[in-house]
């Protein structure tokens, strides 16, 4: 399935979860924030949602420093 994640159009497998696409990804969980289709997915329903071919998603780190 096709996604656009951070704005690039990238291909998947189906039956993936928000949680599965961070690991597939290598993200790391610890400040990191998930938005699909412009709404926020929690850290707890991350396992439990589901992403879809055309669905977007914005992965933001939070970076340290100054």
């Amino acid at each position: 399935m096709r996604l656009t994640v951070n704005g690039e159009e990238r291909e998947f497998d189906e039956g993936l979860t928000v949680a599965g696409l961070l690991a597939l990804m290598k993200v790391p969980k610890r400040g990191t924030a998930v938005a699909r289709n412009d709404r926020v997915v929690q850290h707890s329903e991350q396992a439990g949602v589901f992403v879809k071919a055309g669905d977007r998603i914005e992965i933001i780190r939070a970076v340290a420093g100054g």
